[in-house]
């Protein structure tokens, strides 16, 4: 999953959650979906937190 980008896996993301909105999917597959879209849950989040980190590092630069 590593090499997937955050915006590939919002996508994803987002399908899958379409998905088990529309309820047309057996509880296995529910349950594999769920486990899927967990991880690219995770995924994007730390992506967005090493964006974080970045821009704090660029507000403190700018302040020092």
């Amino acid at each position: 999953m590593e090499r997937i980008s955050f915006e590939e896996a919002l996508k994803k993301l987002e399908a899958i959650v379409t998905k088990l909105e529309a309820g047309e999917v057996s509880l296995e597959d529910s349950v594999t979906l769920y486990e899927e879209g967990m991880k690219l849950s995770k995924h994007c989040s730390e992506i967005l937190e090493k964006a974080e980190l970045r821009i704090d590092k660029v507000n403190q630069d700018q302040t020092s």
